[in-house]
């Protein structure tokens, strides 16, 4: 496993996006990723490349971004919200390509109620998925709340650009930790580490929650998992009783101490 990195969350409360990557420089995390969530999220203070700007400003690496994904359930249905979809994933790709970024994360669906399958969707992001990888980007999917999406995509798409991105959390709280890491054996591209109660997404730092990381490293151990060990934490509720400098020192040790139990896993 290579080295740490950390999200720039732009959900962390009582500090601005400039604050939470100084916090991060001064915790030691030497990687990040960016939520590149165009104006699905009209709260962001500071727009995501002025985040990438400063991210480099910093000396940090950005190792992925992660699209938006604000209706992706429209990319299954017929009608032109899911066509727009495609134009956007199509330009977020070409933005990754002029600021040299050659891995991106997508959802495939959001909610409990996320519609099923469709020769439409799978179209649809076939387009996008050889966009990218005339562009030489990669493109991992993530598990969200609805299981079976992942191993959709991997079993229609042909194609060596694309992989998954194994969220931890979701896995927890969504699966109940019913994941198939042998399913995804050499194709999982990144991860997303952070922990929960098993009920709702919170984000916590690994430990903080219920989940077993033991079985999470097993897991990953088991489908040949190389790439960063990348921590999906957020700065809000009872963390922030902690300064933030503290809280991603906390996670930056934590994430040390998981890679260092990754290199034991038999």
């Amino acid at each position: 496993m290579k080295d740490l990195a950390v999200v720039v969350s732009n959900d962390n409360q009582g500090v601005t996006p400039y604050e939470t990557i100084d916090a991060i420089v001064n915790a030691g995390f030497k990687n990040v990723f960016l939520q590149w969530y165009d104006e699905d999220y009209k709260k962001f203070e500071v727009p995501q490349l002025e985040q990438y700007k400063y991210v480099k400003e910093k000396g940090l690496n950005v190792i992925f971004n992660h699209l938006g994904y604000r209706g992706i359930n429209n990319i299954w249905l017929d009608g032109n919200e899911g066509e727009e979809l495609v134009k956007k994933y199509i330009r977020n790709l070409d933005e990754m390509k002029e600021i040299g970024v050659d891995l991106v994360v997508m959802h495939i669906c959001v909610g409990y109620d996320a519609p099923p399958v469709s020769n439409i969707g799978l179209a649809r992001f076939k387009r996008i998925c050889e966009y990218a990888k005339k562009l030489g980007i990669k493109i991992a999917f993530e598990n969200t709340k609805v299981k079976g999406y992942q191993e959709y995509i991997l079993d229609n798409i042909d194609l060596d650009n694309i992989g998954i991105c194994y969220d931890s959390g979701h896995a927890h709280c969504h699966f109940k930790d019913d994941y198939d890491f042998k399913r995804f054996k050499d194709r999982i591209m990144c991860v997303h580490i952070h922990d929960n109660y098993g009920e709702i997404d919170d984000h916590l730092i690994p430990y903080d929650g219920t989940l077993d990381f033991d079985m999470v490293l097993r897991g990953l151990k088991e489908a040949n998992y190389s790439e960063y060990l990348t921590l999906e934490l957020c700065y809000r509720n009872e963390y922030t009783n902690m300064d933030i400098n503290d809280f991603y020192k906390k996670g930056y040790d934590v994430g040390m101490t998981l890679k260092k139990k990754y290199k034991e896993v038999k």
